[in-house]
């Protein structure tokens, strides 16, 4: 284990949240609770997973915490890891855990319910829901026209300190690994210090980065699109004066990523693991998902909240989501440029 990883999993046992859950070790019996790592937060997921027991009568254990740092502990602990099931909020680190030989073969319905392109392709996780990177911007400050299209071009001098980006999210730290993929380690490397050079603005997540541009803080900020969406459902649309723009097709900033899931090695033979990750991929589940976060449904003939682009219609760097396992490295090129 790299140094880099050892840090990553002492910063992810320290996570307040992540208490204790009874002896290590996960059972592939069903008659205690399903235990879940959940990289999504409680106050979005919260209510899902107890909708998931109600109808079904299955308890959820559930573990939060940042994705990154849940997939660092899943490697540390390893087989004797109480986790039954892995809920990312993003590719890479289910991509991580999945490199260590840590989880087991989905169910084959569930392992090819969603597009090859949005899942494993050795059916150990797949995506549950899409999530476009986007530039939110403050219509006060800049048009839609003048708004980049391309994330090179943020590193433009005419943009320093009015832009906000969120280093410590598994969103911004996937999309990242997309880019040294796509672009090269060295051309990432000095894209994240054109940034740093340019004095953009950093947050803890990409809310808080909305939040600055509907405020007028800052100009331009990276998120995911459905932030947007959440904020207009809780304040109504004639409440938040932020928009997003789509970059262009091709571009690194176009990445199409995904929440996902998986089921650890050790609850192979779990039938309510099977069942919790084919219950988020019914039609009901994602429907919940379009309706209370604005995010891509996956599973086709599920339509997608009115006024998105198609799904299909974004693309982004020619990266397939599989190969974003590296998640250590990019977090030490973070380190490295100082966004860490």
């Amino acid at each position: 284990m790299s140094r880099l990883t050892a840090a990553l999993v002492a910063a992810a046992l320290a996570v307040p949240l992540l208490a204790a859950c009874g002896g290590g070790g996960g059972s592939d019996a069903a008659d205690g609770p399903l235990v879940v790592y959940s990289g999504r937060s409680e106050e979005l997921v919260g209510p899902l997973f107890a909708q998931f027991t109600n109808e079904t009568g299955i308890p959820v254990e559930a573990r939060y915490g940042d994705s990154a740092e849940l997939a660092a502990q899943l490697v540390e602990e390893g087989d004797r890891t109480p986790a039954q099931v892995f809920f990312a909020q993003d590719a890479g680190a289910l991509g991580a855990v999945a490199a260590a030989g840590l989880f087991a073969q989905l169910p084959a319905a569930a392992a090819t319910a969603v597009p090859e392109n949005y899942r494993s392709p050795e059916g150990t996780w797949t995506g549950v829901t899409g999530r476009a990177r986007v530039i939110a911007y403050d219509p006060r400050q800049v048009s839609e026209a003048e708004v980049p299209e391309s994330i090179f071009d943020l590193t433009d001098p005419k943009w320093k300190g009015k832009i906000g980006i969120a280093p410590t999210n598994a969103s911004f730290q996937a999309f990242v690994t997309a880019m040294r993929v796509s672009q090269g380690d060295e051309v990432t490397k000095q894209w994240l210090e054109g940034l740093v050079a340019n004095d953009a603005q950093t947050y803890e997540k990409n809310a808080l980065i909305l939040d600055a541009g509907d405020s007028g803080q800052i100009a331009l900020g990276r998120i995911n699109h459905y932030y947007l969406y959440e904020k207009a459902q809780e304040l109504g649309p004639d409440n938040v004066t932020a928009k997003i723009t789509f970059s262009k097709p091709g571009d690194p900033g176009a990445l199409v990523n995904v929440a996902g899931v998986g089921i650890l090695s050790s609850a192979a033979d779990n039938p309510n693991a099977a069942r919790f990750v084919e219950w988020l991929l019914s039609a009901p589940t994602q429907e919940w998902f379009v309706t209370n976060t604005g995010e891509y449904p996956l599973l086709p003939g599920v339509a997608a909240l009115e006024g998105l682009p198609p799904l299909e219609s974004l693309r982004g760097p020619d990266v397939p989501l599989a190969e974003l396992a590296d998640l250590p490295g990019t977090l030490a090129m973070l380190e490295d440029v100082g966004l860490l």
